[in-house]
């Protein structure tokens, strides 16, 4: 989700060549090009960090308002959200398995300094802002840390809401450490595992379930790249139909039959989301107007990500009391469209603190100090 640049350099059929003379003839060279990045890549990246701002606007702020309007937008809202759980965290994690190919092959001194301590400073550092942060905001309904022995327990065995980070450093690790096991020993238990906690058969605290569900879909990126870019890249539209169909009904099915909690549905169903996602974002990147602003903002998600939350707990202050207060006619006016307004507005904000911070030399915020910079999964 949060890298900044991948090692991904794919081939060029007809490079651009320079020519160096030499005495009596003439050379031709291949002209350096930068290493270049799938933009389908990274505007489901854009797209995935934009639901992830949404949900936590709709959860945490949206539907704690006290809406008096007298239709049932809030719950549409609600619904519509949890429509795409299955999708937003399993791709994100695909996507970062898909840029950390390369970097898992780097050696274990330069993984475990720009990969697994990067991230576990970043999460360590955000943990501790999040926590000042968020006690100013007591009324967002969010993990927080209130106590030492709280923080003490989401630095090391319950992650908070950074969990991402925290889970990348984790999985790093796991990647790493099994580079040279055979692929099915290491996917079969991970599915196992997300199967395991996704049907609550495993205790997960604060974040835990996330932590356990997802590490197949970062490891699945992570060994089945080649196989993952061949998919976005023979996308089509009726491949597109079809996929967005197998998930539209794969949903309806599990809530009609309450599936959820079944054992391998949950997992099964974020598969197929997974699929869907890839597909459309290859099909997006047909849309150069929609697909690079997307592309753009899945270049930078690091900022959105670690500062949205105390952004949104700074705004669900300030406006839950005015916004419950208003008549239903003036909250039937910005019902709908609440969540949209809020979650943009956020994103800026979190965009504009980033800016400010660079400005004024507080890079460490957002890297490890003396590491020549931190990646995401790239």
């Amino acid at each position: 989700m949060i890298e900044q640049q991948t090692g991904y350099r794919p081939p060029d059929p007809s490079p651009d060549t320079t020519h160096v003379r030499s005495r009596d003839r003439t050379v031709a060279t291949p002209a350096v090009r930068p290493p270049q990045r799938a933009e389908w890549a990274d505007a489901a990246k854009g797209v995935c960090i934009i639901l992830v701002v949404l949900w936590h606007v709709v959860v945490k702020d949206y539907l704690q308002i006290d809406w008096h309007v007298g239709l049932p937008v809030p719950g549409f809202w609600g619904t519509l959200g949890e429509q795409f759980l299955p999708l937003r965290m399993p791709l994100f994690f695909t996507i970062s398995g898909v840029f950390a190919a390369n970097a898992a092959q780097r050696p274990w001194r330069v993984v475990a300094r720009g990969r697994i301590a990067g991230f576990l400073y970043l999460y360590a550092v955000w943990l501790l802002i999040h926590t000042v942060v968020l006690a100013a905001a007591p009324d967002l309904p969010t993990d927080r840390a209130t106590s030492a022995l709280g923080l003490l327990e989401q630095l090391t065995i319950t992650p908070s809401n950074l969990w991402y980070l925290y889970a990348l450093a984790l999985y790093f690790t796991i990647a790493k450490a099994t580079r040279r096991a055979p692929r099915v020993l290491v996917l079969v238990p991970a599915a196992a595992l997300s199967a395991v906690a996704a049907a609550g058969l495993l205790d997960t605290p604060g974040n835990r379930a996330g932590l356990y569900q997802n590490l197949v879909f970062f490891l699945a990126g992570l060994y089945l790249r080649p196989q993952i870019q061949r998919w976005a890249a023979t996308a089509s539209r009726r491949r597109l139909l079809l996929t967005s169909g197998a998930y539209v009904l794969a949903l309806a099915a599990m809530a009609v039959t309450g599936a959820q909690r079944w054992f391998g549905v949950w997992p099964a169903v974020s598969v197929l989301a997974v699929i869907f996602g890839i597909t459309a974002a290859a099909r997006l990147a047909s849309w150069s107007a929609l697909s690079e602003p997307l592309a753009r903002l899945g270049r930078i998600t690091l900022p959105i990500y670690v500062i949205h939350m105390p952004v949104l707990a700074l705004l669900h202050r300030l406006l839950l009391v005015p916004v419950s207060g208003l008549g239903g006619s003036a909250q039937g006016l910005i019902v709908l469209g609440y969540p949209i307004l809020l979650s943009g507005l956020v994103i800026g904000l979190s965009l504009a603190v980033h800016r400010g911070l660079l400005a004024v030399r507080a890079g460490w915020l957002f890297a490890l100090p003396g590491a020549r910079r931190v990646e995401a999964a790239g």
